[in-house]
C-alpha cells in the first residue's frame, strides 16, 4: 500500500455531505453528532478517509460553498469542538478527515466583504475583493462580460451596489470573489490551512482550484484572450507551491478541483511540489462506452504518469446525477448542459451497470472517492419544484432541475420514520426510499452495499503496480495488475467467456447457465 505517508496513493475516500448524511439532534438537518454516530459503519464499510463538503459557518446560499467564517462549524452542523472530537474518533478507527476548502470566494456575509461595503469605493477593505466601477456613460454597465460559471444562467458575474461600485463573483452574488493578488489573502488561507491541520485532519480539497486568479485588467473575453483571464492562470502555481510547504510539515495530502480539458495543463498542478491529487472529471462524465471509457482511463494514467501523481477516480458527486439514474438512461454520459426534467431512466438497467462500474473503478490504480448513498444504490430523487433548493435551479430560471437531486437525506432504517435519517429531512424523501435503507441491505448478500463492502475489503489484491491491458472482444474491457489480479468488464450486447483464471474473486452479478460473464456484468479474477 506504499509508505505509511502515501496512503493517498491508493486510498478509498468516502464524501460526506453532513447535511444529509445522518441527523443527530432531530431537527431534520445532518449533523456532525449523526456522523460520529455512523462512524462504525463508514469503518465496516473498509474506507481509509471522509471527504466532508463545507461545514462552516455559512449563510447556505449555496449549500456551504459561500463560507462566512472558515474557523467556526455551522451552528446547523454543530461547533467546533465536536469537529475535533470527530476527526480524532474517526482517526481511532484508522479513517483519516479531509476538509473543503472555498479559496476563490467567501460569503456576502464574511466580516471582510462586510466591512468593504461599508467603508466605500476606493477604500483599503475593497482591495481585497474585485470592486470597480462600471462602464457606460454613467457606470451602468457591468465592467466586463465574463458569464456565470453557473451552467446555463444568463445573470452577469458582476453586481452594482447604490454607491455605483460593482463587484465581482463568478458564481452567486451571495459569493464574492475574493482578489489573490493581495498578500492579505493569500496569508489568511495559509493561516486556514494551518488552523486544519493543527486539529488533526489529513487533507484539504480545493474547490474551484483553477478559478482563484485573475487578470488584474480584467479585460472582456470577447476575442479569446490568450491566456484565459480568470481560468488556470499561471500565477496560480506559486499559491499552491506555498500552500504544499505547509502541507508537508504536516504530512498533509491536497486534492484539487481541476477542470480542463488541456492534460498538459491539468498535469502542471499536479507536480511534484504542488497539489497531491486531482479529481478525475473525464472518467466521471464518461459514457457507459467500452471504448470511451478504455480511452479516459489511458488518458488520465498518462496525463498522471510525467509527474509521479496517483489518478482519482469517482462515478459521481454532490454536483453530479447518481449513476444508477444516469446509466439508465439513453444518454450515460454527463454535462451540466444538458440536465432537465423528466429525463427517463431504466433503474433495474442503470443499477446493473452502476454495479459493474463500481468494480470498474475499485480495481484501477489510484484512489477511488464514494459519495455517500452510491454504496446503496441510491438513484437521483426527484425533488418538488417548491423544494428545491440549488441556486442552479433559481439561476437558470427553473430550466435546471438543480444538484439537489443528489442530495436527499440518506435512509439507514427501513422501519423508522423518514427512514432513520432523523427528523423531518430538510429534502424530502422518495417514498421508497426505505427500500434502500442500510439495515435491509446489511443482511442481504446480494445488495449493493455487501457489494461495496467486499470489494473494498478484497482491494488490496490489485497491489500498487500499474494496469496492462488484456486482449479482449470489442466491448469488454480487461486488465490485469501487478498483484496478479484481473478485471472484466462485458459492456457488450452479448455475454462473453471468461478468460482463464485460477479463481473467481468476485463478482458484481451472476454468470449466466454456461459460465460466461453477461452483459453489464464485470468480475475480479486471480490469474
Amino acid at each position: 500500500m506504499g509508505q505509511p505517508t502515501e496512503w493517498w496513493r491508493s486510498a478509498v475516500i468516502y464524501q460526506v455531505y453532513v447535511r444529509s448524511f445522518a441527523d443527530g439532534d432531530g431537527d431534520g438537518t445532518g449533523d456532525l453528532a449523526g456522523v460520529r454516530a455512523r462512524l462504525p459503519y463508514l469503518a465496516e464499510l473498509g474506507v481509509d478517509a471522509l471527504w466532508f463538503n463545507p461545514w462552516y459557518l455559512s449563510p447556505m446560499k449555496d449549500g456551504g460553498y459561500d463560507v462566512a467564517d472558515y474557523r467556526a462549524i455551522d451552528p446547523a452542523f454543530g461547533t467546533l469542538a465536536e469537529a475535533e472530537k470527530l476527526i480524532a474518533e474517526a482517526r481511532e478507527l484508522g479513517i483519516r478527515t479531509i476538509v473543503d476548502i472555498v479559496p476563490n470566494h467567501v460569503s456576502d456575509q464574511h466580516p471582510w466583504f462586510q466591512a468593504a461595503l461599508n467603508a466605500g469605493p476606493g477604500s483599503p477593505e475593497r482591495e481585497l475583493f474585485h470592486f470597480r466601477r462600471g462602464r457606460g456613460k454613467h457606470g451602468e454597465l457591468p465592467p466586463n462580460d465574463w458569464p456565470s460559471q453557473f451552467v446555463g444562467s444568463a445573470e452577469p458575474v458582476w453586481t452594482r451596489l447604490p454607491d455605483g461600485d460593482w463587484y465581482l463573483h463568478l458564481f452567486t452574488p451571495e459569493q464574492p470573489d475574493l482578489n489573490w493578488a493581495h498578500p492579505a489573502v493569500r496569508r489568511e488561507h495559509e493561516d486556514i490551512l494551518r488552523f486544519w491541520f493543527e486539529r488533526g485532519v489529513a487533507g484539504v480539497r480545493i474547490d474551484s482550484a483553477a478559478l482563484l486568479v485573475k487578470d488584474p485588467a480584467l479585460p472582456d473575453l470577447a476575442g479569446g484572450p490568450d491566456p484565459h483571464p480568470f481560468v488556470d492562470r499561471d500565477e496560480l502555481h506559486d499559491i499552491y507551491r506555498s500552500w504544499r510547504a505547509i502541507a508537508d510539515e504536516y504530512d498533509g495530502v491536497f486534492v484539487g478541483e481541476v477542470w480542463l480539458p488541456d492534460t498538459e495543463r491539468f498535469a502542471r498542478y499536479l507536480r511534484p511540489d504542488e497539489l497531491h491529487t486531482a479529481f478525475n472529471f473525464s472518467f466521471l462524465s464518461c459514457p457507459w462506452d467500452a471504448g470511451r471509457l478504455r480511452t479516459s482511463i489511458d488518458t488520465t494514467l498518462a496525463e498522471h504518469a510525467p509527474v509521479g501523481a496517483p489518478a482519482t477516480w469517482v462515478l459521481c458527486n454532490h454536483d453530479i446525477t447518481r449513476t444508477v439514474t444516469r446509466y439508465g438512461r439513453t444518454d450515460t454520459g454527463f454535462d451540466f448542459a444538458a440536465k432537465a426534467f423528466g429525463t427517463p431512466t431504466d433503474l433495474a438497467l442503470g443499477t446493473r451497470r452502476a454495479r459493474a462500474a463500481a468494480l470498474l473503478s475499485l480495481a484501477l490504480p489510484g484512489a477511488v472517492y464514494v459519495y455517500q448513498g452510491e454504496e446503496l444504490g441510491l438513484p437521483e430523487a426527484d425533488i418538488p419544484r417548491d423544494r428545491i433548493e440549488d441556486p442552479m435551479h433559481v439561476r437558470s430560471g427553473g430550466k435546471d432541475p438543480g444538484r439537489d437531486g443528489c442530495r436527499v437525506p440518506l435512509p439507514w432504517t427501513a422501519g423508522a420514520p423518514h427512514a432513520g435519517f432523523g427528523g423531518e429531512p430538510w429534502l424530502p424523501q422518495p417514498a421508497d426510499w426505505a427500500s434502500y435503507a442500510v439495515d435491509r441491505q446489511t443482511v442481504d448478500p446480494g445488495s449493493m452495499l455487501s457489494l461495496y463492502r467486499e470489494a473494498i475489503r478484497i482491494r488490496p489484491v490489485f497491489g500498487d503496480g500499474p494496469l496492462t491491458w488484456l486482449p479482449a472482444p470489442e466491448g469488454v474491457l480487461a486488465f490485469a495488475r501487478a498483484g496478479g489480479a484481473r478485471c472484466v468488464v462485458n459492456l457488450a450486447d452479448t455475454p462473453v467467456d471468461l478468460p482463464e483464471h485460477t479463481a473467481l474473486l468476485l463478482a458484481c452479478g451472476p454468470l449466466d447457465s454456461a459460465g460466461r460473464l453477461p452483459t453489464d456484468t464485470a468480475v475480479w479474477l486471480r490469474s
